[in-house]
């Protein structure tokens, strides 16, 4: 796999928004970004921009065999570890409060190519030590100039 990657994730998200609070929306992005391979890890190290505010937040994913890390740091803070049959707790900072949030991975599947890299987590979701949703995210990594998706101009 290249330096030069785009990063497709698609899962759910929950927001105040939506008419019924308990409907999750699903979400997907597309993001350009960089990989690197280091000590047996994957890295890919990616911004987003949250709708309506100017600052970006930077994002790691680590990936393994049997876990996944993803760290924001900017509008929104905080470090969450995905791993098989663990349940992982955090704070989840975000420019409207903070949360609690509790994440109990069910499965974690990777498949692994000379220019694709696919993720799938199964998870329960916890906010403020109540169950909220069971959820999936679909990570998908591709080499730029491999990539199958592109990003909107």
């Amino acid at each position: 796999m290249t330096k030069d990657i785009l990063l497709k994730i698609s899962g759910m998200q929950f927001t105040a928004d939506n008419s019924d609070p308990n409907e999750p929306e699903p979400v997907e992005i597309i993001a350009p970004g960089e990989y690197y391979f280091k000590n047996g890890k994957h890295y890919i190290i990616y911004d987003e921009v949250m709708e309506g505010f100017d600052s970006v937040t930077k994002n790691v994913l680590k990936l393994q065999d049997d876990s996944l890390e993803i760290t924001k740091r900017g509008s929104s803070n905080v470090h969450m570890v995905f791993e098989k049959d663990k349940k992982n707790m955090t704070c989840y900072t975000t420019p409207f409060g903070s949360l609690m949030m509790g994440i109990d991975a069910h499965s974690i599947s990777i498949e692994e190519s000379e220019e694709e890299i696919r993720a799938q987590i199964e998870y329960a979701l916890d906010i403020n030590y109540e169950h909220l949703a069971d959820c999936t995210i679909h990570l998908r990594v591709q080499s730029k100039e491999q990539s199958s998706f592109r990003l909107d101009s």
